[in-house]
């Protein structure tokens, strides 16, 4: 039954509503009684018939999803809802089924911690210009006289989605790779046996458990320390390839068999050269924080690199105008046009275990070529007033050509780095590299003495 559709404070918003989704502690920030006022306002927002809906494994994620659909029937709308999901599930949902979506998850983030991301029709990105504060302000109005009428059905997506996932590559070439995924605990372990159980690899789950307590370490594998388990299983069992999901499994990074993480940069530069292959020359996106490795290796396939800010929304949008066939981030994102321009960890790790199969060497050897330069990593810094800092680096590296596309780039001509605000915290995250180590660590420390 219907509740009473209450407003959300402004200050509530202001502390859950992100750039790209919404997140907070539950329930002190993220409440039923907010949830239910995003999903009634998203309901009238969207103006669809129908919306689509999931929910990682977070014990909090019962109640929000069910308040988050009881708002939107509020508003008049059905509500299909698909249960457990990984957030690329719930973007094929959306895509497949033609209707918005609304997926409850925090990602990355502590147990803590749920969220709401949530997409138009066919995947389309909701955030920061397209849609997201619109929402908000919807939902700080309330609904003195909700509609309701809007049902409640259910529907398992879950092996038309695996069958999805397959049909990027040619399931007749896979070997019998040895392969260790460590999906945390997260929803990689729904979906990673789903699409990887009829395939012919030797493969091995950990942690694949759902549980959003992540009683074995954080389901965020851009941490190295929380790639030490992955690694070490792959190096006792001699496998071929290790695989780490964050939480909600939209993301993933790669170890080699040596146990060495593999960055984002290389794998999105492996699978940008392998969809080229496969449909063409073309524009491909990767986002400004990649190694240059990527539009080079772009480049050498044939293809044309497309540089983009960092972020999703941004991403989707210059796929549509471009026409891109893939595009990859830094950070484990990795979009697909025939993913609905959705991202999907699943779908990458799939083609880069296609790679593997065809090139019959070991992943250190097939990636060697593509690893060309020496990186810092993200380093973020906490600094009183990040728009003088941006200044004081940007006059300081006035001689250098630069570009603000996305906070501050610097192309030192054998160097480059890029530094940029977060969306959320007063820091700012720098990424450098260089030819060497020994020039990344002479250029970090010359960026943090302008940033002390």
């Amino acid at each position: 039954m219907t509740a009473r559709i209450d407003p959300v404070t402004a200050g509530v918003l202001a502390g859950i509503v992100k750039a790209y989704d919404i997140r907070g502690i539950c329930p002190e920030e993220l409440s039923p009684t907010v949830a239910r006022g995003i999903g009634y306002a998203f309901g009238e927002w969207s103006a669809a018939p129908q919306i689509v809906i999931a929910r990682d494994m977070r014990p909090s994620g019962v109640s929000l999803a069910e308040a988050f659909a009881d708002g939107a029937q509020a508003a008049g709308v059905d509500v299909i809802d698909i249960g457990l999901a990984s957030t690329d599930l719930l973007y094929f949902a959306s895509g497949h089924l033609g209707m918005p979506g609304a997926m409850l998850t925090a990602s990355h983030n502590p147990a803590s911690y749920n969220g709401i991301k949530l997409c138009g029709p066919g995947a389309a990105p909701v955030g920061a210009g397209s849609g997201l504060g619109e929402i908000a302000e919807r939902a700080a109005q309330g609904a003195s006289s909700p509609l309701g009428g809007g049902r409640l059905s259910r529907r398992d997506l879950l092996e038309t989605f695996a069958g999805h996932v397959r049909s990027f590559v040619d399931v007749s070439g896979l070997s019998s790779l040895r392969v260790v995924a460590d999906t945390a605990n997260g929803m990689g372990g729904l979906v990673v046996p789903a699409v990887f159980d009829p395939l012919p690899f030797e493969w091995e789950l950990m942690y694949g458990e759902l549980d959003g307590t992540f009683p074995n370490h954080p389901a965020d594998p851009i941490q190295p320390e929380n790639l030490v388990d992955l690694s070490e299983r792959v190096l006792s069992t001699g496998a071929d390839v290790g695989l780490a999901f964050d939480g909600d499994a939209d993301r993933v990074f790669l170890t080699d068999e040596r146990g060495r993480a593999v960055s984002g940069s290389l794998l999105t530069a492996l699978v940008a050269q392998a969809m080229l292959r496969r449909d063409g020359p073309g524009p491909i996106l990767h986002n400004l924080i990649c190694s240059r490795a990527v539009p080079e290796a772009i480049v050498e396939a044939g293809g044309r690199p497309v540089r983009t800010r960092v972020g999703h929304s941004f991403v989707k949008a210059e796929m549509a105008r471009t026409g891109a066939v893939f595009g990859g981030e830094h950070s484990g994102h990795y979009y697909f046009a025939g993913n609905y321009r959705a991202d999907s960890g699943l779908i990458a790790a799939l083609i880069a275990l296609e790679q593997l199969s065809a090139a019959q060497v070991p992943l250190s050897e097939l990636l060697a070529p593509l690893d060309r330069y020496a990186s810092s990593g993200e380093i973020n810094t906490r600094v009183a007033d990040v728009d003088e800092v941006l200044r004081r680096v940007g006059a300081h590296f006035a001689r250098f050509a630069h570009d603000w596309l996305d906070g501050l780039t610097i192309d030192g001509g054998d160097w480059w780095f890029n530094l940029r605000p977060s969306n959320t915290e007063p820091l700012l995250r720098l990424n450098l590299e260089a030819p060497d180590s020994e020039v990344v660590g002479e250029r970090v420390s010359e960026i943090r003495a302008l940033l002390a």
